[in-house]
């Protein structure tokens, strides 16, 4: 795979993608690939999901459980996993290094000294393990989502954070030119499952500390890590984004 990954040409793919449908993309995305995977929690990804699973029904989700979710995720979770028929591989956090942390630092370190480490644990180390396994994976994140760390993604990319060198790994954004009233309308037009938490006025959903609902006209981000300054409301698991910071 890797040799297929080096005959790409990733820059070509993503320029000859980037005006595509996004069923265009995981078209192309799935056909390329048979070992990716659909990375699920929100709203953007159960409609990837919904996509996907219409080119292809044995396609492959997977999901991180930080321990830390809100009771209505954990039932969107399943409700998506019934709806489709579909298997989802879910992530667990190594159990030694969460008791250590939360053993010295206590279980809302996060307030005093930022989130990054709680997020290395819960999540993104988690993630690293599942994308070890993986030749590519496909993810929701949208431009206008965070314009400080998202604005410049790309349809198609080469995820240096999660590659090693024996083991190149591609990643697939196929609503990264998406709005949010996009991601609405494909929901409500094809009945898709979504989280109850945004009929109470959550946008951008995370661990339950973490994320709270939004107001009318705040951006949906502000809703997540709202103790923290705009460049830093990332967790890690997207962390080559162009023009981030964190």
């Amino acid at each position: 795979m890797a040799q297929l990954i080096a005959q790409l040409d990733i820059f070509s793919l993503d320029a000859e993608l980037s005006q595509q449908s996004p069923q265009k993309i995981l078209q192309r995305a799935l056909s390329q690939f048979d070992n990716i995977a659909i990375s699920f929690s929100g709203a953007e990804d159960v409609v990837l999901i919904d996509m996907a699973h219409k080119i292809n029904p044995n396609i492959k989700v997977f999901s991180l459980d930080t321990g830390r979710l809100h009771a209505e995720t954990y039932q969107f979770i399943d409700r998506v996993r019934k709806h489709y028929g579909i298997t989802i591989d879910i992530m667990y956090p190594d159990a030694i290094r969460l008791q250590e942390m939360v053993s010295a630092k206590g279980l809302f370190s996060f307030y005093e000294d930022g989130h990054q480490e709680c997020c290395g644990i819960r999540k993104v180390e988690p993630l690293r393990r599942k994308l070890s396994t993986l030749d590519a994976w496909i993810t929701g994140q949208r431009k206008d989502q965070n314009p400080s760390t998202r604005a410049s993604v790309p349809i198609v990319q080469v995820d240096t954070a999660f590659s090693t060198d024996d083991r190149p790994l591609v990643k697939f954004n196929p609503i990264a030119n998406w709005t949010s009233a996009d991601v609405w309308m494909y929901i409500r037009s094809y009945e898709v499952p979504y989280n109850s938490l945004h009929e109470k006025g959550f946008v951008s959903i995370g661990c339950e500390p973490c994320t709270r609902a939004t107001l009318p006209n705040q951006h949906e981000r502000e809703g997540r890590w709202w103790w923290e300054e705009a460049t830093k409301k990332e967790c890690g698991l997207h962390a080559i984004n162009p023009n981030q910071t964190v």
